[in-house]
């Protein structure tokens, strides 16, 4: 069973490998929620994650006990890192099964750490079922993701820093996939400072706990989709399921657009950088999912920060869309000298930067004699774009915006 003293163990063991990491203030998210906002940056821990903390505290069990052999596990990638770091570390043998579309650097950072990865399965639960069978033929020990009690208790170490550093939280909120990290963080709380108001976030493209913890039994889902790969789990564990019943307060969700939406808010604005699932608690606080009373100290866990480079830079174009400092119009001119001309004169007067341009004469949809021009603005806001789209129309241009 996970319990305080548990967690107590998994510090010891882990205080001298993981980082303790900064669990600062925030004025600006404080200022905009009317919180008092802590940030738990597990982003910055050594692979990038809190998952080292649970995959370091399971192997140092095994080690204990006189295990040394290999090891197995499935992951999206920062429990593979965990995993991969902590074998090299006691210098055992280490397999990791992800799924096909793991991001690249992922799967690089594990294969650095001297793991053998093996990619099967569409998702984590498929990967998951194969990294048992291969476990089971290779015997190997698997080392699950979060239902388990030396994983819990390692992530619960968390809990441990943050109470430790700031005094009478109000507050706790938690990503949540497997569940394994609020099951940590929420038993260790309550036993510390049984007041603490436990709030789990997961993503709307992944519901299986959340329809658990409605149910308060069980579900799972058919598919997962969503940005924060890191907490796209198909299936719900009756274990960790257990600990968040008994446990966990409020459970809320957010969708892509939201997580996306925090994610550039937290690089833009706190200069850090993480990945879906580690901004989903940001995303609950910035578009009002936290019902709290107003001053309460609220710690928010970031959970880790290994975002694919790609990813990133599809959220900051469609950030940058979606909050009118960029935007996309196809226009139609006449095809002649000058007109292209014109069309930029506009712009330049009402201070559109041009950032990408094309022509097109040649489109099907086009009438004979005009062609379609594609451009990508820098824009200072709604009202400049207001202003863009009007001095368009005054000069007979007509467009439409595009996604």
């Amino acid at each position: 069973m996970l319990d305080l003293k548990k967690i107590k163990k998994a510090y010891e063991r882990v205080s001298g490998v993981v980082h303790r990491t900064p669990f600062t203030y925030a004025p600006i998210l404080s200022q905009l929620s009317g919180y008092e906002v802590y940030l738990k940056k597990e982003n910055l821990q050594r692979t990038g994650a809190f998952k080292l903390r649970g995959a370091f505290n399971k192997i140092a069990a095994l080690i204990e006990a006189g295990e040394r052999g290999g090891v197995v596990a499935s992951s999206a990638g920062n429990h593979a890192q965990g995993v991969a770091f902590s074998a090299k570390y006691f210098d055992i043998e280490a397999t990791i099964v992800m799924p096909e579309s793991t991001p690249l650097t992922k799967i690089l950072g594990v294969k650095e750490l001297g793991a053998k990865v093996i990619l099967h399965g569409s998702n984590y639960d498929e990967a998951y079922a194969y990294a048992k069978s291969y476990g089971e033929e290779n015997n190997f020990t698997f080392v699950h993701p979060f239902a388990d009690s030396e994983v819990m208790a390692g992530q619960g170490t968390i809990t441990l820093e943050m109470i430790e550093e700031v005094e009478d939280l109000d507050a706790v909120v938690v990503p949540v996939g497997g569940g394994g990290l609020i099951s940590g963080i929420s038993v260790a709380a309550k036993a510390l400072q049984p007041s603490i108001k436990m709030i789990g976030i997961s993503a709307e493209g992944a519901p299986a706990m959340k329809q658990s913890y409605e149910a308060k039994t069980p579900v799972d889902t058919t598919s997962v989709r969503t940005i924060a790969d890191g907490i796209a789990v198909r299936d719900t564990s009756p274990i960790t399921l257990e600990y968040i019943l008994k446990n966990v307060d409020v459970f809320e969700t957010v969708c892509d657009d939201e997580i996306a939406s925090a994610i550039l808010f937290l690089l833009e604005k706190q200069k850090v950088l993480v990945e879906g699932a580690g901004a989903v608690g940001v995303a609950a606080l910035l578009h009002g999912k936290l019902d709290l009373p107003k001053g309460s100290k609220v710690g928010i866990v970031l959970s880790g920060g290994n975002i694919d480079v790609t990813m990133l830079s599809l959220i900051i174009e469609k950030g940058l869309m979606k909050s009118s400092r960029k935007m996309k119009l196809l226009v139609t001119l006449v095809d002649k000298p000058g007109a292209l001309q014109s069309l930029t004169e506009i712009l330049t007067k009402v201070g559109a930067n041009i950032v990408q341009i094309g022509y097109d004469r040649t489109s099907t949809d086009l009438e004979f004699g005009d062609a379609h021009v594609s451009v990508s603005l820098e824009t200072k806001g709604e009202e400049h774009q207001a202003e863009i789209r009007a001095r368009l129309k005054e000069g007979g241009f007509p467009f439409k915006e595009e996604n």
